[in-house]
């Protein structure tokens, strides 16, 4: 429950005459904004409203606003776009927007049919018929269906965009909501089939204790169909103080074993299995990642050294285990392969006879097949160059073939199937261009950060372009949780920025995986500034090459990006005219009281520790802000309904901001969730509101 801190705003109004707001001789605790965290309350929303209207005024006044709209739609809702899916069965299943279906038909055809030009798709189920019939706007968020028939799922439903969601039974046969079958309300939830019959599920119990301080469910119970949930034997509690206790399993068939895993912070976790109904602790290190099961074996991903059985594995490498060991508490660990210096392992995914391997080579993509032979590997590439961004879309372990997207910057994506046994490739689908992209060059540059380390970056730039520090350059960055930013089409960054004499970089910093967990963990808490020393470095090497000088760089990030984002601006607003600071963290005393923020103190440390506070403190711009400074005219996006990142973030910013004279902007999506837009139309609508926005900036 989030505790609220009741300060009269009056009192406290003779505080902002001084350069920072908050200082120790306030206490810290001083908020005059802290009623803006009522994220619903009339006087939230009245302020909400007014804001709103008052940045759509000024933003739609640039006199290419609706072209920018309707590029953007048109684009979301081009029926060209690639339906990417994945394989139950004997379909494959998708879940496709457009002007008819805003809200989304989740759908499916058969497997040779998907191979088609043109397939023709049967709907499984329409969210927007399901929401006009129910007068709720529904946000579908995904379906778990019971192996090996995948005709029984749980589907997830989300009032708004939310994380919350309602679980319903769902006979995707019949394509009807089961009668009396399985139902969770509204609720942040985990849940897992044991059979046709018994669910696994973590989820309001309505006994008071079923959340821990991150807001995520501390139980995993049994649930036994036509019993009431309040009936089910529970399996394991976490503390109040984990992040979030799950259940997972690992084989197939009678090969099937379940698993719980108590995520003690955002990286470490407790892992056990459930055999014979009782708990067996497993001797894993905290921080290992499980990736899945192959011919027997469970393979896991090490986020640091570990020493076991007289063998030492290399930090990012991936290690195998028979399960009948693992499932004991006495696993058997050996590589199965292992990074180096610049070259990491990004993902690792199942077929039938195969496992595929995602390799970032200085952040350039290639992906490897392994097929057990004689004893050890046959290690084949895929056909495809690694100037583009590969991805495995779907596999399985029931099936020879899988599913690889190929994106880059500038060539339209395009979508294959492969098969495991001979390599053979069959293209299905590659979108038309949707930009002129013969006009755009891509390169690759090198930063040096504060401390030496060389930061790459991409940079998307007209092949005739001068080197007179006048273009329009939009530099996005993220940097954190070990997410890695690679190239990608993007149809609206191509039509809405680069046509319209815009440059794109996107930045690798610290923070992310692009080089492994070491790249990730090198800016973690008290390290906090390397990534942001990173951004203002890559800025600083763009300025110095003439692609573009402060008066016309513009940056933009969500998220933890959005954090990034208000750091930049405190800690350099001279580097930059405009900024886009999307569904942000800002406010980093109180971030781990709002909805999810608890369970990202492994990321950026405890504020409630003073030796904490005084690090955290150094990146938190909500206690940065500075009267005297003069920053860039910024952006900040929202949504009410986002249930990960309180929008009170922004608010507070925003409304803390404009207190100290700084002219800003805002915007807060009623719908949308983190994603920050519910259906095309508000994506759409948002899209157009932030290149408006950053060409009027930054031209």
């Amino acid at each position: 429950m989030l505790k609220k801190i009741l300060i009269k705003t009056l009192v406290l109004m003779p505080l902002l005459a001084s350069s920072q707001v908050f200082s120790q001789a306030s206490g810290e605790a001083a908020d005059p904004f802290v009623w803006l965290e009522d994220v619903e309350a009339q006087k939230s929303m009245d302020w909400v409203n007014k804001h709103n209207e008052r940045s759509l005024n000024k933003i739609k006044q640039y006199a290419g606003f609706d072209d920018l709209a309707s590029n953007a739609l048109e684009i979301l809702n081009s029926k060209d776009r690639i339906p990417y899916a994945y394989r139950n069965g004997d379909f494959y299943y998708n879940f496709w927007k457009d002007d008819k279906n805003p809200r989304g038909v989740y759908r499916r055809t058969p497997v040779a049919e998907y191979l088609q030009s043109k397939p023709k798709w049967e709907p499984v189920l329409d969210i927007d018929a399901l929401g006009k019939k129910e007068d709720i706007n529904w946000v579908y968020k995904g379906a778990t269906c019971l192996e090996p028939e995948y005709n029984t799922c749980m589907i997830a439903l989300s009032r708004g965009g939310a994380d919350a969601v309602e679980y319903r039974e769902f006979d995707r046969l019949n394509k009807i909501f089961v009668k009396n079958g399985f139902y969770l309300p509204n609720a942040k939830s985990n849940i897992d089939w044991l059979d046709k019959d018994q669910l696994l599920v973590g989820t309001d119990f309505k006994d008071g204790e079923s959340f821990t301080d991150s807001g995520y469910p501390r139980k995993v119970k049994v649930w036994q169909r036509g019993t009431k949930l309040s009936a089910a034997t529970t399996i394991y509690t976490s503390k109040k103080t984990s992040v979030s206790t799950s259940s997972y399993s690992l084989g197939h068939g009678d090969d099937f074993t379940v698993f719980v895993a108590d995520a003690t912070d955002f990286y470490n976790a407790v892992h056990y299995s459930w055999v014979n109904g009782k708990l067996i602790k497993l001797p894993l290190p905290s921080d290992v990642e499980v990736e899945g099961f192959f011919k027997g074996r469970v393979y896991v991903m090490l986020k640091s050294d570990w020493k076991f059985a007289g063998k030492t594995f290399k930090q990012g490498s991936v290690i195998s285990s028979s399960l009948a060991s693992y499932k004991q508490g006495k696993p058997d660990f050996t590589l199965f392969v292992e990074p180096s210096e610049r070259k990491s392992i990004s993902g690792i995914t199942f077929s039938k006879n195969a496992i595929m391997v995602v390799w970032l080579d200085d952040v350039k993509n290639s992906v490897k097949l392994y097929k057990p032979n004689k004893g050890g590997w046959q290690v084949d590439s895929l056909s495809l160059d690694d100037k583009a961004t590969l991805s495995i879309v779907d596999s399985n372990y029931r099936y020879d073939d899988f599913l690889v997207a190929y994106s880059s910057f500038v060539e339209p994506s395009s979508l294959y199937q492969f098969n495991d046994v001979d390599l053979n490739k069959t293209k299905i689908q590659s979108m038309p261009a949707m930009f002129d992209s013969s006009k755009f060059k891509v390169e690759q540059f090198k930063a040096s950060s504060k401390d030496g380390t060389k930061v790459p970056y991409f940079v998307v730039m007209a092949k005739d372009i001068k080197f007179d520090g006048k273009n329009p350059t939009l530099l996005y960055g993220y940097g954190g949780f070990e997410i890695s930013l690679l190239p990608r089409y993007s149809a609206t960054i191509g039509k809405n920025w680069l046509e319209q004499g815009g440059v794109y970089v996107l930045s690798n910093i610290r923070g992310g995986g692009e080089y492994g967990p070491a790249w990730h963990q090198a800016a973690l808490k008290q390290n906090r500034h390397k990534a942001y020393e990173d951004f203002e470095a890559i800025a600083e090497d763009l300025i110095s090459r003439k692609i573009t000088s402060s008066k016309h760089l513009g940056i933009q990030g969500g998220s933890n990006g959005g954090l990034l984002m208000g750091n930049a601006f405190t800690r350099r607003p001279e580097l930059y005219s405009a900024v886009v600071c999307q569904v942000p963290l800002l406010d980093m005393k109180r971030y781990n009281k709002l909805l999810a923020g608890a369970s990202w103190m492994a990321e950026y440390g405890n504020p409630d520790i003073a030796e904490e506070w005084k690090y955290i403190k150094t990146f938190s711009p909500y206690h940065n802000v500075d009267k005297a400074a003069k920053y860039p005219k910024v952006f900040f996006t929202t949504s009410t309904r986002d249930d990960r990142v309180h929008p009170g973030h922004a608010r507070k910013m925003v409304a803390l901001m404009e207190s100290l004279g700084h002219d800003v902007l805002y915007y807060e999506n009623i719908e949308g969730g983190h994603a920050g837009a519910a259906d095309n139309k508000q994506r759409a609508e948002l899209t157009a509101l932030t290149y408006a926005y950053l060409l009027k900036q930054l031209k």
